[in-house]
Formats: C-alpha cells, structure tokens, sequence
C-alpha cells in the first residue's frame, strides 16, 4: 500500500510539473515561434550528452549503495566528490569546442551550456541520494516545483522584452530553487557525513563501470534523434519535433514514477535474498507499466494534430511524429521496469548489455533512417530501437528470476483503451461534421475527459487486479470495491 501511494505522490507530482511546464511552452511557441525552442532544445540535448560524461553512472550508483542502508555518509561523500571532478573535465572539454558548440547551435550559448551542466549534474547527485534514502516523494515534488520555477521564470523574462536567452536563464533557475530543497532534505537525513575510503570508491565504480550506459541510454532516447537532426533539418523544425516529444514524453510519467519508486524496496530485498519477493515486484510493475501508456498511444494517434495545434500553426504538422514518439515511449516505458530490476538486484551487468544493443540500434537507425526519410526516420528509429532492447531485457530478466509475465492485465488494459478510442474518434467526428464547440482547447479537453472516465470505467470493470489497487492506495474506504 505504502507503495502504491507513493508512486501515485510521485506520478501526481510529475504530472504537475509537466502541465506547468506544457502551459509555458504553449505561451514560448506562440510569442516566439518554433525555431527558438530549436535552439533551446538543442542546447539541453547538447548538456545531456555531457551529462553523461560529468556522471558516467556515479548518480545510479550512489542510490544503489546508499538504499542498501550501510555507509550512507561515506558514500555521499565519495559520489560527490568523483561527481564534482567529471564535472571539471566535462567543463573543459565544452570550452575547447566553444567555437564548434555556437557553429552547430546557432547561437552563443556555450556558458549556458557550462551552467546548465552543472545544475543538472547536482539535480541528478541529489535526486540520487533522495531515491538511496528512501525519499523519492520528496523527489517527486521538487520536480514540480522546478518546472514551476523554470516555467514562471521563462515567462516572466519573455515578458520583460528577453528572447531567446529567457529560456536558458528560466532553466538555471528552476534548477537552483530545487537544488536548495533537495541538499536540505538529504543532509536531515544523512545520519553523518564521513571521510569515504578506497573501497567506498571502488563500490561505486564496480557499479557505475556498467550502470553508466544506462544513463547513456537513457539520454539516448530522449535526445539522440534531436540531436542528429540539427545536422540535417532547420531549428524550426526541430522546434516541432521537441515539441511533440515533449507531449508524448508526458505518458510515461507513471511508468518512470513506478520504477522510481520500486527500486529501493527491490534493492533492499534482493540484498536480503529474497529473489520471490523480487518476483512479485516484477509482476507488478508490468502489470501497471503501461497504465496510461497503452490509452495514452491510440488517444494520440486520434487526437494528435489537435493537440499540437494547440501550440501554434506550424505545429501540427508534427502529428504523425507525436504518434511514432508515444508508441517509443510505451515500449521503454516497460523496458524501464525490466532494467530497474536488473539493477536493484546488482546485476549492473545485464542491464549493460541490454544498453549496449539499444544504442547501437539507436545510433545506427538514427542515422540511417534521418538521413533517408528526415525527421519521420528520427522517430522511426527511436521506436525500433527500444523495441529491440525491450525484448532483450526481457530476455535476461527472465533468465535470473521466475515471474508470471501478465499477458492478461496488459489485455484488459488495451481492450478498455480500444473502447475509449471509439468513444473519442466518434467524439472527433461529431465535432469536425457539426462544429458544436468551434473551439480547438475546448474540443481536446472535453474529448481527453471523456476518454479518460471511459478508459477507467472499463479497466475497472474488466479487471480486478486494478480494482484491489485502487482500493489498497484509496485514502478512504470504497464502499462498491468487493473484498
């Protein structure tokens, strides 16, 4: 129940973020356009790349070590410390290539790009730390509060006459209002802080040598495909394109809320040896991975010009785009699970080997199918490689822990996603032949309602797995859920 509850904390909090930071990005691309948010969007697709090379998996590892509930201080300290020098070197490398960063980007943003880093860099150590601690809820609502901070800061610096540079100093400053809280938070409830020593380090790195790919992956998918279509397409275009990433990336909020929290109480339990308890985490997880993914994938494909409509003229023509990028996030948003338990239980190792087969499918694809079919092959790729990797995590998972995969509860939930995709197209089609509403916002709102309340009618009364959740994790008693 504890559970369930704070991932639901975690998700609800998530998607408050997300809300705050679509509503700011509507208002950035209809005052400035797309190519802007081009600009922007390659300059944070440029700094997660880096990112990787400031952490090289340290943050993962830390959050392993420190969940497993011994040496908390030391390792805090270690993670730190090797953390804060990658970030040096990370620091140096984008000033040596200062000239080669403003050439491709388009703009001089190459101290955006050092400061950004850094406020990434320590989101992510504490994040990390928060997740080792067992706090992922207090995780979860920072992350509102930085979108919220990013969004209002962005607005307010448009408003005040800056352009493009709004968006890079609003982004240092959610970042900073959120580290604050979080540093708060970890030094209450770090016991001490103590001098780690050499083999603090090599825990960390015995973990990190293969976990680091997985944030590589993890970069990967999100901006691999932006990018490498810098090379080849305009920043407008670009612009469309993040832009229905960013509406597909909204559907595995759950997903990651999910993973997020289950994996401490994975950790803690394969540390006890307990591999059955492991098991039927696994079942859960899958079970409830693609809640909002599997509705989230046909509700796009019917609605999705309508949608990004909503952003300006020059965005729906992304909607084929935002259709291929949801279904990529359905397929990770299971493959997050699979990967999250490869890593709680300290097998870094299989989870190495899944990334490696998914970055070179997704460079490889990347670089195929953009340079054949332009921004629809970026999308291509990114659902092809995921698929990929998603069957091979599968694969190893099932190798080392025995779990029922449930088919059935994944059934249910695209059967009662088909009901509600009828419901909406027919929706669609009364609104397009007799024009009740005339309004685009108000066409897309009140058909997501309604496909949301007829999605959850019928999954809860197709299924009684999702019933006995709802009313495990319900604050009150729910008078028509059988016992």
């Amino acid at each position: 129940m504890r559970l369930g509850q704070t991932s639901l904390l975690y998700f609800l909090s998530k998607v408050s973020g997300s809300l705050l930071g679509a509503l700011a990005t509507v208002y950035i691309a209809r005052i400035l356009g797309a190519e802007p948010l081009g600009v922007y969007h390659l300059v944070i697709g440029l700094v997660s790349w880096f990112a990787i090379l400031g952490r090289v998996g340290v943050s993962k590892a830390i959050a392993k070590r420190v969940s497993e509930g011994s040496d908390e201080g030391e390792y805090v300290v270690a993670g730190t410390a090797v953390i804060l020098l990658m970030f040096i070197f990370a620091a140096a490398v984008i000033v040596l290539f200062r000239g080669q960063i403003v050439d491709y980007v388009g703009y001089p943003a190459t101290g955006y790009v050092v400061f950004i880093l850094f406020v990434v860099l320590l989101n992510g150590l504490v994040n990390s730390l928060l997740t080792g601690l067992h706090l992922v809820h207090i995780s979860g609502i920072l992350s509102p509060l930085r979108t919220g901070g990013r969004a209002l800061a962005q607005v307010s610096l448009i408003i005040a006459g800056v352009s493009t540079a709004s968006l890079f100093i609003g982004h240092l400053i959610g970042y900073f209002l959120v580290v604050g809280i979080g540093i708060y938070y970890v030094i209450q409830n770090v016991p001490s802080f103590s001098r780690p020593n050499r083999s603090h380090f090599e825990d960390l790195f015995d973990f990190a040598k293969f976990s680091w790919l997985g944030s590589l992956q993890s970069r990967m998918f999100s901006y691999t495909d932006i990018v490498i279509l810098g090379f080849f397409v305009s920043s407008g275009l670009v612009g469309v394109y993040a832009v229905a990433w960013n509406v597909a990336h909204f559907f595995i909020l759950f997903s990651g809320a999910l993973s997020t929290t289950l994996f401490p109480e994975m950790s803690s339990i394969s540390a006890q040896g307990d591999s059955q308890a492991v098991g039927r985490i696994v079942e859960q997880s899958l079970s409830f991975g693609g809640l909002f993914l599997i509705p989230g994938f046909l509700g796009g494909a019917i609605l999705g010009e309508r949608v990004l409509r909503i952003y300006g003229p020059e965005f729906p023509k992304g909607a084929t785009i935002l259709t291929l990028l949801i279904l990529a996030n359905l397929f990770m948003g299971y493959q997050d699970q699979l990967l999250n338990t490869l890593n709680a239980i300290d097998r870094p190792e299989l989870a190495f080997r899944v990334n490696i087969i998914f970055i070179a499918a997704n460079l490889s694809l990347n670089a195929i199918l953009i340079y054949l079919f332009g921004w629809v092959g970026a999308a291509v790729a990114t659902a092809v490689s995921v698929a990929i990797s998603l069957f091979s995590a599968y694969w190893y998972v099932n190798s080392i822990i025995e779990f029922d995969t449930p088919v059935e509860e994944v059934a249910r939930q695209c059967f009662a996603a088909i009901l509600m995709s009828g419901v909406v197209a027919g929706g669609l089609w009364v609104e397009n032949s007799y024009r009740i509403l005339r309004h685009n916002v108000a066409t897309v709102l009140l058909l997501v309602g309604i496909g949301s309340v007829v999605y959850f009618i019928c999954l809860f009364g197709l299924s009684a797995q999702f019933r006995e959740a709802v009313d495990r994790n319900s604050p009150v008693d729910l008078p028509f859920v059988p016992r």
